[in-house]
């Protein structure tokens, strides 16, 4: 179990990864995504997460740059994006990448959508990537189970992370079974569900319980539920609430009214009909 912002788990590949950090999707403008990674490091985040569809490597790199902390303390991710899959493709993006953060390696590189005839190219380059000695582990994101059993069967390197949407409403019950039995590490993008989970009634009575902001229950419950997570702020005062969640841990019943609010509803596009 996590109990402080740094404390890592350990992927397949032995890599250890941050289990919390900051994402930093539609944080359009350069200076406010190397604002806000300078802002979340201060604050102790070691885990960075972009893309190059978020289209702010350049500000995200610039953010690791000035932050003042050793490269090699922070953990850093992006994704290559669906029209810069396939195996020529996939190494000119990722070397794109890798100009716009200034980065000599990555720690982590995803596929960032199962786009199918394409995923399976789009990994052996990855691969040879990571032979190379420029990533340190590879995952997807945005995969369902038939996806990553269907990548496996051509892949010499299981991935090591999935990516996805997931939050109280989105409990992807299958893929994380799935998941856990493969030793894929499940990662949640949109945890807060673009905050449109802060007014439900069963949230807001945990959080008055612990004496915590909804934001802060629904994290805690992506740590307690061995999910990690990356919530994305610009707001220092927002950044560093996100982060206040090791104090205080949820109880049985708590997990069993969150456990409870699944809907199988999505904010983001289906990977089935999306990529």
């Amino acid at each position: 179990m996590l109990n402080n912002i740094q404390a890592t788990k350990t992927l397949n590949d032995g890599v250890k990864m941050p289990g919390y950090g900051l994402g930093v999707y539609k944080v359009w403008e350069d200076d406010e995504a190397s604002q806000s990674v300078q802002t979340a490091i201060q604050h102790g985040y070691r885990l960075i997460d972009t893309a190059s569809f978020y289209d702010n490597e350049v500000g995200v790199g610039q953010g690791i740059k000035e932050s003042g902390v050793n490269r090699d303390d922070l953990f850093i991710t992006t994704k290559v994006w669906n029209d810069e899959q396939g195996y020529d493709h996939t190494l000119r993006a990722f070397e794109a990448s890798m100009n716009r953060l200034e980065l000599d390696y990555l720690d982590l590189y995803l596929v960032h959508w199962p786009v199918k005839n394409y995923y399976r190219d789009t990994w052996k380059a990855m691969e040879r990537l990571v032979d190379e000695g420029l990533i340190r582990s590879i995952g997807v994101s945005n995969f369902k189970q038939r996806h990553l059993e269907d990548l496996m069967t051509t892949a010499n390197v299981k991935p090591t992370v999935n990516q996805v949407e997931y939050h109280p409403h989105l409990q992807q019950h299958d893929v994380k079974a799935f998941c856990e039995q493969e030793s894929i590490q499940l990662e949640a993008w949109s945890p807060l569900k673009r905050g449109d989970l802060f007014d439900d009634e069963t949230i807001q009575q945990v959080a008055q319980k612990h004496g915590k902001t909804p934001a802060q229950v629904i994290l805690r419950w992506d740590v307690d539920t061995n999910v990690i997570t990356i919530p994305k702020s610009v707001k220092e005062h927002r950044i560093v609430e996100n982060s206040d969640i090791f104090d205080f841990q949820l109880d049985k019943a708590d997990l069993d009214a969150i456990k409870a609010l699944n809907r199988d509803e999505r904010v983001g596009p289906n990977p089935d009909q999306f990529g």
